[in-house]
C-alpha cells in the first residue's frame, strides 16, 4: 500500500504546526520558549507547562501491555478523534467515499457528514455478519475507508475473523477495525496482524473495560506511515497532561481491570439466561461485549416503563436490522437484579 497515493493531496503538502516541544525535547533548567505561565498554576506546577505532544511516556506504558511499538500507536481525544482524522487525512470531500456496515457505531456516519464524504451502506446479513459480495460491489476507486466494528455495536457479536481477513486482503484502502469492546470477547485482537496488513487500522479505547470514559482517551494502531499522517494532522496538544497522568496511573492497575472484565463476562452470561426466561423477551442475541441486545414485544413501551423506574437502557428499535430491540449494558450484580425485577413487573 502506497500511503502517498491514499492520502489527500493537500495533506501530502501540509507542513504541520511545530510546537516548542517539537523543536526542543530535552531537559533544561529554564524554559522560556512556549509563552507559558512561569509561576505555575493553581493546581500543580506540572500543569503550567504544555504536555508532550506525542505522549511518549504513556505510549511506552501502553506498548508494554499491548505489545505494539510506540511508532505504531496514535492516541486521540477518544476514538472519535482518530475516526475524524482518518476522514480528514484520507478522504477528499465530495469526491471520495467510505463503506459502513449497519447496524454499527453511529459516529462513522456522523464524521462522514461533518467532512462531506459519501457514505456507502452495506447492511450486515441477518446473522449480523459481513455481506462480502455487497462490500465488493460497493467499493470503487474512490473508496478510501471501510469501517468494521467487532465486537459490533449495537449487536454485540464479533465479526467472523476470516471474513475480515478477506476484506483486508482485497481492499486497496484502509480497513478500520473498531475494537472498543475487544476486552470482553473470545476473539483475539487484530493488533497482532499489523505487520501482515499495511492497510489495517485498529481502534481501541480506555472508555469501556478500563472504566475511563470521562477521560476521553482512544487508541489507534496502524503501520508507521498511517500513524505519521495522523500525527501530522492532529491538533498539537490533543491529549492534555491530566489525562496522560491519570491514564499512566490506571495502567498500574491492570489486575483490577482484568477482574472487572471477568465479573462483567460472568454477569453477561447470567443476565442473558435470565432475560431469555422472560415471557416478554422474544430473543436474546449472543454478545462478546459488555452489553446485550434483546428483542421484545414492545420496545418503546418497555423502555418507557423502565424509565419510570429510574432504569435507563437504549432503545435501538429504529436501527437497521434491530427492529423491536433494546440494548442493555451489563451493570453490577445488584443493578442487574433490579433490572430483571422491573422487567418482570411490566405488563
Amino acid at each position: 500500500m502506497d500511503i502517498n497515493k491514499l492520502q489527500r493531496e493537500n495533506i501530502k503538502n501540509l507542513r504541520p504546526y511545530s510546537t516548542a516541544r517539537d523543536e526542543y525535547k530535552g531537559q533544561a533548567n529554564i524554559f522560556l520558549d512556549a509563552n507559558e505561565n512561569s509561576y505555575g498554576s493553581p493546581l500543580s506546577e506540572n500543569y503550567n507547562r504544555y504536555p508532550d505532544p506525542l505522549q511518549l511516556d504513556l505510549k511506552d506504558a501502553i506498548s508494554k501491555i499491548k505489545g505494539v511499538p510506540i511508532e505504531n500507536t496514535f492516541l486521540g481525544n477518544g476514538s472519535d478523534e482518530a475516526i475524524d482524522l482518518l476522514f480528514r487525512a484520507f478522504c477528499e470531500p465530495k469526491q471520495d467515499n467510505v463503506v459502513i456496515l449497519p447496524p454499527t457505531y453511529g459516529m462513522y456516519e456522523v464524521s462522514a457528514g461533518i467532512n462531506n464524504v459519501e457514505i456507502r451502506k452495506v447492511n450486515l446479513l441477518p446473522n449480523f455478519q459481513l455481506d462480502l459480495d455487497g462490500i465488493a460491489e460497493a467499493v470503487d476507486e474512490n473508496t478510501k475507508l471501510i469501517f468494521i466494528c467487532s465486537p459490533n455495536n449495537p449487536t454485540g457479536n464479533s465479526i467472523v475473523r476470516t471474513d475480515i481477513e478477506t476484506v483486508l486482503a482485497n481492499f486497496k484502502g484502509l480497513v478500520v477495525i473498531d475494537e472498543a469492546y475487544i476486552n470482553y470477547a473470545k476473539q483475539r485482537t487484530f493488533i497482532k496482524e499489523l505487520t501482515e496488513y499495511p492497510n489495517l487500522v485498529v481502534l481501541q479505547t480506555f472508555s469501556k473495560a478500563w472504566g475511563l470514559a470521562a477521560l476521553r482517551l482512544g487508541m489507534a494502531f496502524a503501520a508507521r506511515p498511517v500513524i505519521d499522517v495522523l500525527n501530522k494532522v492532529k491538533p498539537p496538544y490533543n491529549i492534555n497532561q491530566a489525562t496522560q497522568d491519570l491514564a499512566l496511573k490506571a495502567l498500574e492497575n491492570i489486575e483490577q481491570v482484568n477482574e472487572w472484565i471477568k465479573i462483567t463476562v460472568a454477569e453477561r452470561e447470567s443476565l442473558s439466561k435470565d432475560l431469555a426466561a422472560l415471557a416478554m423477551v422474544k430473543k436474546v442475541y449472543p454478545s462478546d461485549a459488555n452489553f446485550i441486545l434483546i428483542e421484545v414485544e414492545n420496545a418503546l413501551n418497555t423502555y418507557n416503563a423502565l424509565v419510570t423506574e429510574g432504569i435507563i437502557i437504549r432503545d435501538r428499535s429504529k436501527v437497521t436490522l434491530c427492529e423491536g430491540c433494546l440494548r442493555i449494558t451489563i451493570g453490577t450484580q445488584e443493578e442487574n437484579k433490579t433490572l430483571l425485577e422491573a422487567l418482570k413487573n411490566i405488563n
